[in-house]
């Protein structure tokens, strides 16, 4: 029987758990960008956004221009098939953002469906504001300027980051959508059946045409954690990890009520 196929990759889930940037320099031809299928939960909770409104921001003045004309780009070179006439937004499974390299801001940004931040918030901030309310982040603040340059610098990067969460809600903008509550914590097998393995790819490829900018991605992918965990080597890495988050991480994640419950659950499992 094949083993199940999961959104994240065991090998990607470090222990003991550091904020840091994890970059993968990305070998040429390997795909960024993921088209959209019309009528999926994602697509109608990007269409919701769109359609209010509410997914694009932009500095006063800035062109996004060459950052449209590089994701078509990366659309011909991947050989994907979408809808010419759709929005970013309800053509690919990606939101996005550029990064300016010259003043490290952030001047555009096309998101619908953000884990727990608000973009609108996040434009015209440098590296250090962006990521000011993250937990434990001395090391990643620290690396500002280099990962800046590193991302900006014509090369294409690849992260991860990964929660586990109560909501299969793609859409956590935090003044769109309340947090969801966490399951009772009683029974730890009910408890995660009622929790989402939520994992982010992040992606930057060059916008080129003179600029020193990139298009930063961000692929939110969502699977029940009982499904997630069946995958082999997984469990026992997640239960490594989230055992060695620190107080502050959790609160970051709002993960404090669920990983002991969590921990229950995963140190029950074979694999």
């Amino acid at each position: 029987m094949p083993m199940p196929t999961t959104v994240l990759d065991p090998q990607l889930v470090a222990s003991p758990f550091r904020m840091q940037p994890g970059l993968r320099k990305l070998a040429a031809g390997e795909p960024q960008l993921t088209a959209l299928r019309p009528g999926s939960a994602l697509h109608e909770e990007k269409r919701r956004v769109f359609e209010a409104g509410a997914s694009r921001h932009a500095m006063p003045g800035f062109d996004p221009g060459p950052a449209l004309e590089a994701i078509a780009r990366q659309v011909s070179e991947q050989g994907l098939r979408i809808d010419p006439a759709a929005p970013p937004e309800l053509a690919f499974e990606e939101d996005f953002a550029v990064l300016d390299g010259v003043t490290g801001t952030l001047p555009w940004l096309c998101v619908c469906v953000p884990s727990h931040w608000a973009p609108e918030d996040k434009l015209g901030l440098d590296f250090s504001a962006v990521h000011a309310p993250v937990a434990d982040a001395a090391t990643l603040l620290a690396a500002g300027s280099h990962l800046v340059q590193l991302a900006t610098g014509g090369e294409r990067w690849e992260r991860h980051v990964w929660t586990i969460s109560p909501s299969p809600r793609h859409d956590q903008h935090p003044r769109r959508q309340p947090r969801a509550p966490w399951p009772d914590a009683a029974d730890a097998a009910a408890f995660a059946a009622g929790c989402w393995l939520r994992v982010e790819r992040q992606t930057f490829f060059p916008v080129g045409r003179g600029t020193r900018q990139a298009v930063f991605t961000i692929r939110v992918m969502l699977q029940p954690l009982v499904e997630a965990a069946r995958t082999l080597g997984l469990a026992p890495r997640l239960r490594e990890s989230l055992a060695s988050m620190t107080d502050a991480v959790l609160a970051y994640k709002g993960l404090t009520p669920a990983r002991a419950p969590l921990l229950r659950w995963l140190d029950s499992r074979a694999v």
